[in-house]
């Protein structure tokens, strides 16, 4: 079976070597298997899982979520129903966050369209705005 070192498993995963030492502390990869050296030994699986992990952070899904979702994908007979539960539930998260960015946006829409680019940052609305204990 093939082997890969640390750096030869972050380059072709497109990770740099920090982001392994991350997973591995954080459980989402398995601890590697070393040689009589003491170099990690990697094996194309790993790839797979980084991959996993990258795109699913990619949908937004938190390493938290990660982790469950490989434990998911390594049971056997277990149905795509929990799978479907999360990305659902992931979903829902990110159409929250839409609204609230959109909100954010006309906020900021009204204080650029307020602001002058004459009068002296005293006088500025964006910055009184901010200042403001009133909550658009």
């Amino acid at each position: 079976m093939e082997t890969l070192t640390r750096g030869k498993l972050a380059k072709r995963s497109g990770v740099n070597i920090e982001t392994l030492r991350y997973y591995e502390k954080r459980n989402l990869i398995d601890p590697p298997r070393r040689s009589e050296a003491g170099y990690r030994l990697y094996t194309p699986a790993d790839i797979l899982r980084i991959r996993f992990i990258k795109n699913a952070q990619k949908l937004g899904f938190t390493l938290k979520e990660i982790r469950e979702l490989l434990k998911l994908r390594i049971k056997i007979n277990t149905s795509c129903d929990s799978v479907l539960k999360k990305a659902e539930h992931k979903r829902a998260e990110i159409m929250v966050k839409i609204k609230d960015l959109k909100s954010m946006k006309r906020a900021l829409d009204q204080l650029i369209h307020k602001c002058e680019e004459s009068i002296p940052t005293e006088d500025c609305p964006i910055l009184e705005s901010i200042e403001s204990d009133k909550r658009s």
